[in-house]
């Protein structure tokens, strides 16, 4: 039965700059706020916007990230009447190749697509904290008749550099792309999502394929080629929330954002609609501790706290022993910290223990992680 809208979820980036929090499972799969995972985000905003079929494409360090997207029912896509699935590389007789960009990840599943049959294809990259639904953005594509539409939001000018820049007219028809210029002419950037229509979708990717000069991404190749071609691409403006959490600084600097004390209007704020929904179904979002030692911290319901917790985010499964002092970090599920350790301005990995009297980060001046293999980044 064909469906009006398929999204897709990129998510086989490596995450290299969040160093060994990524050494054996894939970003999107990485802890975040306490109870959740990043690709969580991703997914419920899917699931909130009435859209029953989404594919995620999975590559590196992909098997935990696979298993956890296999339980569609966390979303609420149950199998009998939506579709949530994992796409890895596809395997031919000539062999397996890795993903060669992202317009290639979508072009190696438009059998995948082809057989749902979509009138749109809503592309999203599976690494990003926000809350939202992508209703308002398709009925817009849908009124403007545009062949793609790309979701925006204005950046400082000091980090326009780091995103694909666009330039648009009166109406928000976007007149030029620029993916990463060095001089950007605008700070409106692309957050990464896109609307398609399928038609115009698929033809772009088939000639893509067929060109070898071509690095087979969507910002560098086929947005501009569209562009080239005169098809109407439309700039839909975002507000609110948004985060991208590639960096050990950015994912620090977006868990502390949850904490009752740091939220704005704009942070995100888990008990009003749309719902981020989780593996872990018992656990509050959050929990603000009311013991004399723990300050303005989210302490979910799993965690013992012994010692003294201030402005940091507490997992589920978390000790932390009579002594210790917990200042502005994030510890991550099956940590435990030693009496009278003292942990500053520090992401711990999952399950990786801190010793007693040992002194995480001493000099406070930037974040560091510490992981299991006692390997401090």
């Amino acid at each position: 039965m064909p469906r009006k809208v398929v999204a897709m979820i990129l998510a086989g980036g490596k995450g290299t700059r969040l160093k060994a929090l990524t050494k054996k499972i894939a970003k999107p799969a990485v802890y975040f706020g306490g109870k959740y995972r990043i690709i969580d985000f991703c997914l419920s905003n899917v699931a909130n916007s009435q859209i029953d079929c989404v594919g995620v494409l999975t590559q590196y360090e992909s098997v935990v990230l696979n298993n956890y997207i296999s339980n569609g029912q966390i979303w609420g896509f149950d199998g009998v009447n939506s579709t949530c699935a994992a796409l890895p590389p596809r395997q031919t007789e000539e062999g397996a190749s890795w993903y060669k960009g992202t317009a290639d990840a979508i072009a190696q599943n438009i059998d995948f697509l082809d057989d749902e049959e979509p009138e749109y294809v809503l592309i999203l990259s599976g690494d990003h904290i926000y809350k939202t639904t992508y209703t308002d953005m398709i009925n817009l594509h849908i009124k403007t008749k545009a062949s793609c539409t790309i979701s925006v939001m204005e950046v400082d000018w000091k980090e326009a550099s780091r995103f694909g820049i666009l330039e648009v007219d009166t109406k928000d028809n976007i007149t030029k792309f620029v993916e990463k210029p060095k001089e950007p002419k605008s700070n409106l950037a692309s957050m990464g999502v896109y609307v398609f229509t399928y038609k115009d979708l698929r033809k772009a990717l088939v000639e893509d394929m067929k060109n070898p000069n071509s690095s087979h991404d969507f910002g560098k190749d086929i947005i501009p080629t569209m562009l080239k071609e005169n098809k109407k691409l439309v700039a839909y403006r975002f507000s609110g929330y948004w985060r991208d959490v590639g960096t050990l600084e950015s994912l620090h600097t977006a868990n502390m954002e949850l904490l009752p004390s740091r939220r704005t209007e704009e942070t995100i704020h888990f008990d009003e609609y749309p719902i981020i929904y989780s593996e872990d179904t018992h656990s509050l979002p959050q929990y603000i501790g009311k013991e004399a030692a723990v300050k303005d911290s989210l302490i979910n319901q799993g965690a013992q706290i012994y010692g003294s917790v201030e402005e940091s985010v507490i997992s589920n499964e978390v000790v932390v022993m009579p002594g210790a002092v917990v200042k502005n970090s994030v510890i991550m599920p099956g940590v435990k910290i030693g009496r009278d350790a003292v942990v500053t301005n520090a992401i711990i990995g999952p399950n990786t223990v801190i010793n007693d009297k040992e002194v995480v980060n001493k000099t406070e001046s930037e974040i560091v992680l510490i992981d299991k293999e006692r390997s401090l980044q």
